[in-house]
């Protein structure tokens, strides 16, 4: 953390390769939007009047926050969804760490619910404040505010780099490889068809497939 001396990051070892791995394995846009989402989390905790390591766990909050977007990096691009494959592939690395499984699950939780706000926002603050960061950072509506000229100083430590479009191609990018991993009715599905301008199917459609329960057959139409 040398390189931000004036910024509150955790400073632990663990704090610090967690930081690593992120910078090494990331692009810099999505490295520096999730060192931003932990100082933007963790300052909207202090106006809910949340104390560091006093009402919840910093170093954990940190390890979400640094890892929520692993899974848009080449080691994480798995299987599923982006914020799936980057839960697991945080649990990896911290397991591999000697982190206790009960701390890496907070971590699996913060980073597998950070894309579902209404969710995330009702669980403990290590959860919670990722989500509420992640989404600051990304311009989110909400009642919270910064003190002044403390973006200017997140940004001066940490350009934006065009996160917001970084974001958009990195997620777009992997759903046109593996379509699976951007299913209709999500974020990574609606990247997707903004991307390629293609047409969702309804829900009754998707209800209708071959492999369904025929509960449409013999439904009267909605009046």
């Amino acid at each position: 953390m040398d390189a931000y001396p004036d910024l509150p990051f955790p400073r632990t070892d663990l704090a610090l390769s967690a930081m690593r791995f992120a910078r090494d394995i990331e692009d810099p846009a999505i490295f520096n939007h999730s060192m931003r989402t932990y100082l933007f989390g963790r300052c909207i905790g202090e106006q809910q009047g949340l104390r560091p390591d006093l009402d919840y766990d910093d170093e954990l909050l940190f390890l979400g926050c640094v890892l929520h977007d692993a899974g848009l990096s080449d080691p994480g691009d798995g299987e599923n969804r982006f914020d799936v494959d980057g839960a697991d592939l945080a649990a990896r690395f911290l397991g591999e760490q000697g982190v206790s499984p009960e701390r890496v699950e907070v971590v699996w939780d913060a980073i597998a619910l950070h894309l579902f706000h209404e969710v995330a926002l009702r669980k403990r603050p290590e959860i919670a404040l990722v989500t509420a960061g992640a989404g600051f950072d990304l311009g989110a509506d909400g009642p919270y505010t910064l003190p002044a000229g403390y973006a200017d100083r997140v940004h001066a430590a940490l350009p934006r780099l065009h996160a917001a479009a970084v974001l958009f191609d990195s997620i777009a990018r992997q759903a046109l490889a593996k379509p699976h991993k951007a299913p209709p009715y999500t974020m990574p599905g609606e990247f997707l068809r903004q991307r390629t301008g293609r047409d969702w199917p309804t829900w009754r459609q998707l209800m209708t497939q071959p492999t369904g329960w025929h509960d449409y057959d013999g439904y009267p139409p909605a009046g």
